[in-house]
């Protein structure tokens, strides 16, 4: 049986990404094609009461037009999804660049609430890791979304208005204090439903990942991969701490890679003060998330009896 590709773009606050997956079988897709650019449409509307500004759209234009450039080589594309998240959600302009986007390039932009970007995160952990509780976090540019997973279900989701981009601009920035940041994140999480409670988190976005892999890089086992590997929080939250404070030096000596170290300080700090709000004990990373999980939910594969495979080479 032949299964036709499905395209997802994914504008982030920080980056758009263009994914191209095609379904194997009843229970197996793979990625077939991946292009990212850090477009950060967000940049600068931070303090522009939300307003997106004409430089981070000019990238955001240019990042799409390559998206579709690739698209449009695949013959059998089946759909094309598009999504954006926090930063156009948040701008009162945003609705002007779907109206652009669409007239120029003839793609259909889908803004999504928190709520559904936390959903979709969650969607792709649980049926793409071997989870049936935990909380999925996914730290972005501009928000923080997180699904509650209980007994194999999706039983609620939360979006706070947390992101590394946003931290960095209105208080990084402007040599704000740590104590500044750390009272605003606290009291957004105040706002975290009181059932928000699991021993096991689950690291989506690249602020979770990033601190994965810098992780992995402790720890001498071989063939190691990010997808579904694990590590006790207690052990390396006093590491976390230290991220916070560091200078980029000290940084990349901790192996972070070049391109967070502008905002890893801020997303680790988010990642902290998220993970002892929802008391967690074991962290899981996850390598799938919003993209995976529209995928998901625009094919058959949940209907599935059987554990999903996911091919990435």
């Amino acid at each position: 049986m032949y299964y036709p590709h499905i395209a997802v773009i994914d504008i982030g606050s920080n980056s758009a990404r263009v994914v191209i997956y095609q379904q194997l079988t009843s229970n197996s897709f793979e990625l077939i094609y991946e292009e990212k650019s850090k477009v950060r449409i967000g940049e600068g509307a931070y303090l522009k009461e939300g307003y997106l500004q004409d430089i981070p759209l000019q990238r955001a234009y240019q990042a799409l037009k390559s998206f579709k450039s690739q698209i449009i080589k695949y013959p059998n594309l089946h759909k094309t999804i598009c999504v954006a998240t926090s930063a156009l959600r948040d701008a009162p302009n945003g609705q002007e660049f779907v109206n652009y986007i669409k007239k120029e390039l003839n793609i259909d932009i889908n803004i999504i609430d928190g709520k559904k970007e936390a959903y979709y995160g969650a969607l792709a952990s649980l049926h793409l890791l071997p989870v049936d509780n935990g909380i999925s976090i996914d730290i972005g540019g501009g928000s923080t979304d997180i699904g509650l997973i209980k007994d194999s279900k999706i039983v609620d989701t939360y979006s706070l208005d947390l992101g590394t981009v946003r931290l960095k601009e209105l208080f990084s920035d402007r040599v704000e204090s740590i104590e500044r940041i750390e009272e605003y994140i606290n009291q957004a999480l105040n706002n975290l439903p009181k059932h928000f409670i699991s021993s096991t988190a689950i690291a989506i976005g690249g602020t979770a990942r990033s601190l994965s892999k810098v992780i992995m890089k402790f720890q001498v086992e071989e063939d190691k991969t990010l997808h579904n590997f694990s590590y006790k929080y207690e052990d390396y939250k006093e590491f976390f701490s230290k991220i916070v404070l560091s200078n980029n030096k000290l940084l990349k000596e901790f192996g972070v890679s070049k391109n967070r170290l502008d905002t890893i300080r801020e997303g680790t700090l988010i990642w902290k003060k998220v993970l002892d709000k929802i008391q967690t004990q074991t962290v899981i990373s996850s390598a799938v998330g919003v993209r995976e999980g529209l995928f998901l939910e625009n094919s058959n594969l949940i209907e599935s009896k059987t554990p999903i495979r996911f091919l990435t080479s």
